[in-house]
């Protein structure tokens, strides 16, 4: 669909103004970690549907990046963790490039959180106990889907679906093409919408012996 002159007038027209936080050095934590879980806990009881989605950022082999949504399933002062397949399109270019980044986003907090740092996979126990938590069909799904390879059809895809779900009778395994990765974080960014587009931004930049805490220009 064509997008009409007046609805591209609409567009460059759309904003807003932030009101309604103010993010300020006296308030923060010198954890970035522990600030996180203090914004995500807002995110889980505010009216977002998806308060764990992040845009995870990747880098391919020849240097051309890549974004899409995940979901982040549990975090630590040890990273920041979501499951994939191995065989897939972000898992390729992790293997050869091992730094990535993460991007919260919370409209209705109006505020954002990125994320940078090296990727890692947890160990296959971790993996294991999660693949056991997700729902059969999630768990099938894992193994009828080989992900971003090139498939015929929907139809041969659903194929493939309804043949595991007839081969797993019990519980499957977890494939060994599927786990999880952990992004172990070297920077930080907070960043919490202000009036007249002068936002707060807090960055956290891992040292030696902890943060370093800057604020940066909106």
């Amino acid at each position: 669909m064509f997008i009409q002159k007046k609805d591209m007038q609409d567009l460059k027209n759309a904003r807003k103004e932030y009101k309604l936080k103010e993010l300020m050095e006296t308030n923060i934590d010198q954890d970035p970690v522990e600030m996180f879980s203090v914004w995500i806990e807002d995110a889980l009881n505010s009216d977002n549907l998806y308060p764990n989605a992040m845009v995870l950022s990747t880098v391919s082999p020849d240097q051309r990046p890549s974004s899409r949504i995940v979901l982040l399933k549990d975090f630590s002062e040890k990273g920041f963790d979501f499951f994939t397949s191995y065989r897939s399109k972000k898992a390729q270019h992790m293997e050869k490039h091992q730094y990535a980044s993460l991007l919260f986003f919370w409209p209705e907090l109006e505020r954002q959180v990125r994320i940078e740092g090296r990727v890692e996979k947890v160990n296959l126990e971790e993996s294991d106990a999660y693949y056991k938590k997700r729902p059969r069909e999630s768990q099938i799904s894992a193994w009828a889907s080989p992900q971003s390879s090139i498939v015929l059809s929907r139809e041969d895809l659903e194929n493939r679906y309804r043949k595991m779900d007839m081969v797993f009778v019990d519980i499957p395994r977890r494939p060994t093409s599927w786990g999880g990765y952990r992004l172990v974080p070297d920077l930080f960014e907070f960043w919490q919408g202000r009036e007249y587009r002068l936002h707060d931004r807090i960055e956290y930049v891992k040292e030696d012996k902890g943060w370093k805490i800057h604020r940066l220009a909106p």
